[in-house]
């Protein structure tokens, strides 16, 4: 029975490690609040009325979400008068939806009924894998019309209508993302968000892709989890992520070979044999020395306070034409120091005028080329129409991890405004 249970466990420990986070964020009740601003004139409303109470809803306007409800008379206008998000910790979210309407009775009268929907939402995970935004409950209140279960379910199923739309967009959200032409990065959601006074915290789990096939990556040592933000942040959208997770990306770039470099040097093997005999009896004929730097292991990410080191372990090789020879190994740390690590060459005088010759070019060039890739940028989590701005990067330990926090403003590009 033992052995059994010791046999189970081994397959499930390193299941259980392969879906662990390695960043994640919190959408805050400001970023839930957020709205632009536009004019909120009446609209005409959409269609005449008819023998029953119908409403219909999921279009966009100028004024917000569009909602039209006829019944038995016309409907001239209407004007969302109040659109909101609230959260509710532990629980979800409480939608809530008021419009004036301008309805319009034979022969000519005109007057004005609100329709007010109360509706829980909460976000689930769907057997596909993708986050899904859901009602739980529905309470629509419409004036001078009595109440009927009928009206209610259909005013209601409206409003899960008008979910398809960030349905289609919460999708997105685990779309495969570039970073270079054969390499992409992918973020997948775990479970469903978790609801606090602090927002909407959900955790993610990077996967990364090279040339179409998804990479092994060393299991995080350290357990992940979103950090407290600070409670005088004003920030829409706060990001977190671990040091596992700028390490697994560079090791994404290395086994991409974004992070090789092979360049010409001014010297030529005749010049180069002129101070180092063994190159005459390789190369008969003159010709340009060639230097490569390329990954020898796995990058490293270290995070400390307010600054990040990366760890680059490369082989430099120097030759011309097809034939290379290795001369030493470096060690390699970003944006700090280039340290030697062990030289691979037999004469040791030899070696430490190849570090004279080629070390400061080493040293410039890798970091150029590393920096290029950089420029490029990495895709943040994200859906499709937002836009983050205002963003402030800090690096900070949390007890034994280290985070980079990214906490941001967000710009809703489709969004339903009302101010």
């Amino acid at each position: 029975m033992l052995r059994t249970l010791s046999i189970l466990l081994s397959l499930l420990l390193p299941a259980h490690s392969a879906r662990s986070p390695d960043c994640g964020g919190i959408l805050t009740p400001s970023g839930l609040r957020y709205r632009k601003c536009r004019p909120t004139s009446p609209l005409p409303a959409a269609g005449t009325g008819g023998s029953d109470t119908i409403c219909s809803g999921g279009e966009t306007s100028n004024a917000g979400p569009r909602i039209s409800c006829h019944y038995r008379n016309q409907i001239t206008s209407v004007k969302v008068d109040n659109f909101s998000l609230t959260l509710i910790p532990d629980t979800g979210m409480r939608l809530s939806i008021e419009v004036d309407l301008g309805v319009t009775s034979a022969p000519s009268a005109t007057k004005e009924m609100r329709l007010s929907i109360l509706a829980d939402l909460h976000v689930e995970m769907n057997p596909d894998g993708n986050l899904e935004l859901v009602t739980s409950d529905c309470k629509p209140t419409l004036e001078e019309v009595q109440s009927s279960e009928e009206t209610d379910r259909s005013i209601c199923l409206e409003v899960s209508k008008l979910l398809l739309f960030p349905n289609e967009r919460l999708m997105s959200l685990a779309a495969p993302f570039p970073i270079t032409p054969s390499c992409q990065v992918q973020y997948l959601p775990l479970a469903a968000p978790m609801y606090s006074e602090q927002g909407i915290i959900i955790s993610l789990q990077t996967t990364f892709q090279v040339s179409g096939t998804v990479i092994p990556l060393p299991i995080s040592p350290v357990p992940f989890s979103m950090p407290e933000p600070a409670r005088s942040s004003s920030s829409h959208v706060i990001l977190a992520f671990s040091e596992h997770f700028y390490t697994s990306l560079f090791s994404a770039l290395e086994e991409s070979g974004a992070l090789n470099v092979s360049l010409l040097s001014s010297l030529t093997t005749a010049t180069l044999s002129e101070r180092i005999t063994q190159m005459g009896s390789l190369f008969q004929e003159d010709l340009p020395v060639v230097l490569q730097a390329v990954t020898r292991s796995s990058p490293h990410v270290v995070l400390e306070e307010d600054k990040a080191i990366v760890q680059l372990f490369l082989t430099a090789q120097i030759g011309a034409g097809s034939l290379f020879q290795s001369f030493l190994s470096v060690n390699v740390v970003s944006g700090s120091t280039l340290s030697l690590g062990s030289v691979c060459c037999e004469c040791v005088p030899a070696a430490a005028l190849l570090e004279e010759l080629f070390l400061p070019t080493i040293r410039e060039e890798v970091t150029a080329q590393i920096n290029v890739v950089l420029r490029q940028g990495v895709f943040l989590p994200h859906i499709a129409s937002f836009t983050y701005t205002d963003v402030n990067i800090t690096i900070h330990k949390v007890g034994n991890k280290t985070f980079k926090l990214l906490p941001a403003v967000l710009d809703l590009k489709e969004a339903w405004e009302q101010c």
